[in-house]
């Protein structure tokens, strides 16, 4: 019997060849559904039946997620009211990798009688499915995944791909940006980076102010309480005058020796300190901690007043 760990890497070998293989399936259809879809003025359905239909409730939702409406339907619904979804205006996508699947060709006559186009994606040419089918993708393998050749496997993997391959050619026709994947991710960590502003991440309360007249020795404290690694100095207006890190404190400490605990921060401060208005976005506030090479930056307002403190963590929380 071999080992699990050589079953599991024979089956990823047979997946990845899979995807490899269909690369030299690509072809013109291939372009003409891409292009079908894009001028589709409704929404794209897409539809399949078993493990088909899970793989096209994957791609209907990466093409929602990448500009292209798109909504997943399940054909055993379809005759039972769902038909009432579909317009004239959609396109459909019918997933079956035998093309011969009953329930799926049932719906074929329908999508006819209402001129709607259809792209068919299945593993056999020759199938019902690809000779009704607007557009026909051939999604063919040599073999299901080791060692029963018989789940469906390398086939579905292939078709994701495929899938896939079809949401990055309209991602490109439409020159759709990470703002706009944004938009339809606002939960996500990439939607919080494009869309959230310094305002919002913003610390603003408890942050460790002190006096330019402070000495060190005290300043320390302040750092350590605040939990950012630095303290902001400000005069009695709450203007920005500088920062001071513990780095600072660190090198001020090898330098002065007994003298540091009395030295006022002025003397060591950091003066015009990296700041940013509180409607800059999270994307350009991490470039700027990337390119200066610091772990936070001072929001103030257009009269220099001290906001808030927005660093790494905040970013990505």
């Amino acid at each position: 019997m071999q080992s699990i760990r050589k079953i599991a890497e024979q089956c990823l070998r047979d997946e990845a060849q899979a995807i490899l293989d269909i690369i030299s399936q690509l072809d013109e259809e291939f372009e003409r559904a891409v292009e079908l879809l894009f001028k589709c003025s409704g929404k794209v359905v897409v539809t399949g039946v078993g493990k088909s239909g899970h793989i096209a409730a994957k791609i209907a939702a990466t093409l929602s997620s990448t500009g292209t409406p798109a909504f997943y339907v399940n054909p055993l619904d379809v005759f039972h009211g769902s038909l009432g979804v579909i317009t004239s205006d959609d396109v459909a996508v019918l997933i079956s990798y035998s093309g011969q699947t009953d329930e799926l060709l049932r719906f074929v006559p329908y999508l006819h009688e209402r001129h709607i186009p259809i792209v068919g994606i299945s593993g056999n040419a020759e199938s019902l499915l690809a000779r009704n089918s607007t557009c026909h993708l051939l999604v063919h393998v040599d073999h299901e995944a080791y060692p029963l050749n018989l789940a469906p496997t390398c086939s579905t993997t292939a078709t994701l791909a495929i899938g896939d391959a079809i949401a990055s050619a309209l991602v490109g026709i439409r020159n759709f940006s990470e703002s706009d994947f944004a938009n339809f991710h606002p939960g996500g960590s990439l939607g919080k980076r494009l869309l959230c502003r310094a305002r919002d991440v913003m610390r603003s309360n408890d942050l460790p102010v002190i006096s330019p007249n402070m000495p060190l020795g005290e300043a320390i404290i302040h750092i350590s309480k605040g939990k950012l690694g630095l303290a902001v100095i400000t005069d009695t207006e709450q203007t920005v005058q500088g920062i001071v890190t513990d780095g600072d404190i660190r090198r001020a400490t090898e330098r002065l020796g007994e003298q540091f605990f009395h030295v006022p921060v002025a003397d060591m401060m950091t003066m015009h300190p990296v700041c940013i208005n509180p409607d800059m976005p999270i994307e350009d506030i991490l470039r700027i901690l990337g390119e200066r090479k610091i772990h936070a930056v001072i929001v103030e307002d257009e009269s220099h007043h001290l906001l808030g403190i927005v660093d790494n963590f905040s970013c990505y929380v």
